[in-house]
């Protein structure tokens, strides 16, 4: 078990430091506006629904209506390739999972701080329901599971869901297959796997091809955190005002979100569809229908995560209390210390 937990956590200390040259390449970068004001704010998002709120706020110009300019936004797999691109210097605010932000700061000392919630949940299980009729026939021999790298918020709902339901976690863990969602997806269409834990909206997009989602983290984690607006603490320190817009800009996104979810739907669509037609969705799938988004998966996927702006700070440490108890961080440490909810506050 100690081996396992060291192996664990060194592998998250590479991905967010000295691989990160590697593997922190955006999936997207694209222009959204820019001024002749200052500051510049470079943002990056996770290409999923966790990522509705910043695409919402850019649609409907409500960053412009704060009086910002974001020069771009970068586009990136997933939670653990963003939390790699925070060890560098070009991104200012992210929309992130919480538990990749946590790795980030634990095991490469970045100086974020997490300023705003932007949902809760996001990640669950999928099945071929032809091969798998209940949670315990994940541990049968012949079941493929797949899931997203160790140390990730799916992983981490993956042993959540392990141990609500008192699975054998050798038995499933030692047959696990990583990869990411794009490559999870082409799995799935290609019958290579039976189960796969995935986030959203990915973790919908597997019923195009006739797997049922069974489980979702609302199940076995309920009030998880699953993703946070963050900004780096130089923006905070010398902008601070800057970062208050920014804030106040996605506490309106999320407003206009549950006002009008079916609207947001179809712009998540769009904005979804049209980054899947980029590397790496391009690299696996020869059918360009496969690569669109339709507003209906979105608008189901969307139903799996309570887009909400508060931070609930005994989860956020019952999160990090996790990560340490995985060996996912050298230990554990106070929420405190990677919060500053001051932006929350109303005007």
């Amino acid at each position: 078990m100690k081996q396992f937990q060291l192996n664990r956590r060194e592998f998250l200390i590479k991905s967010a430091t000295g691989a990160a040259a590697l593997i922190a390449a955006p999936y997207l970068s694209l222009d959204v506006w820019a001024g002749d004001e200052q500051p510049s704010i470079k943002m990056a998002v996770e290409f999923n629904s966790h990522a509705v709120p910043a695409y919402v706020a850019i649609e409907k110009k409500l960053f412009e209506a704060q009086g910002l300019k974001i020069n771009a936004y970068a586009s990136y797999a997933t939670g653990a390739t963003l939390a790699a691109a925070l060890t560098k210097g070009d991104i200012d605010v992210a929309y992130i999972c919480l538990i990749p932000a946590i790795n980030a700061y634990a095991n490469a000392g970045v100086p974020i701080k997490v300023i705003c919630g932007t949902h809760l949940y996001g990640y669950g299980l999928a099945v071929n329901p032809q091969k798998v009729q209940s949670i315990k026939d994940l541990e049968n021999p012949e079941i493929r599971v797949g899931c997203l790298a160790a140390g990730t918020a799916v992983d981490t709902v993956m042993h959540m869901t392990m141990e609500h339901y008192k699975l054998d976690k050798q038995k499933i863990l030692s047959k696990t297959r990583r990869m990411n969602p794009a490559k999870a997806i082409f799995a799935v269409k290609t019958r290579q796997l039976d189960a796969v834990f995935l986030p959203e909206h990915w973790l919908t997009l597997t019923e195009n091809y006739g797997f049922s989602v069974t489980h979702t983290a609302r199940d076995v984690w309920p009030d998880m955190i699953g993703s946070v607006l963050i900004a780096k603490n130089a923006l905070i320190q010398n902008n601070p005002v800057y970062v208050g817009k920014i804030v106040n800009a996605t506490r309106k996104a999320t407003a206009y979100m549950n006002e009008h979810p079916e609207e947001c739907a179809q712009i998540a669509a769009r904005y979804l569809s049209f980054e899947s037609q980029k590397a790496p969705l391009v690299e696996v799938f020869d059918n360009k229908n496969d690569l669109i988004v339709t507003n209906t998966s979105v608008a189901r996927s969307m139903k799996n995560l309570d887009y909400i702006n508060s931070i609930d700070r005994k989860m956020v440490q019952e999160i990090i209390d996790n990560a340490a108890r995985l060996g996912n961080i050298r230990q554990s440490f106070s929420a405190d210390a990677m919060l500053d909810l001051q932006f929350m506050k109303p005007a």
